[in-house]
């Protein structure tokens, strides 16, 4: 299965606390061809998230695009970026 990251530049700084649950209803809607694997979250000086950079397993860019337009049904108004494919290098294979 193929590496994506997706990214979600937040209209206003958020508190984690208001962006947990979208990470709740992506988790429930994953499926085998597109599964959210994590994320790092940019913060701002008050700890607050203005983007969201999502790490995904999957099939191609469309599997993920369905399962994120299922999520918006649940929670609008996270924007997407984009799905980008993604290649992981670890600083360990430098050594």
């Amino acid at each position: 299965m193929a590496k994506f990251v997706v990214f979600h530049t937040l209209s206003t700084p958020t508190p984690i606390s208001a962006v947990e649950p979208f990470a709740k209803v992506v988790k429930k809607y994953s499926i085998p061809g597109a599964n959210w694997v994590g994320s790092w979250i940019q913060l701002d000086e008050r700890g607050n998230a203005t983007k969201l950079c999502c790490e995904w397993d999957g099939k191609d860019k469309d599997s993920i695009k369905r399962v994120l337009d299922r999520v918006l049904l649940e929670i609008p108004g996270v924007p997407t970026d984009g799905i980008y494919p993604l290649m992981k290098v670890d600083s360990e294979a430098y050594r």
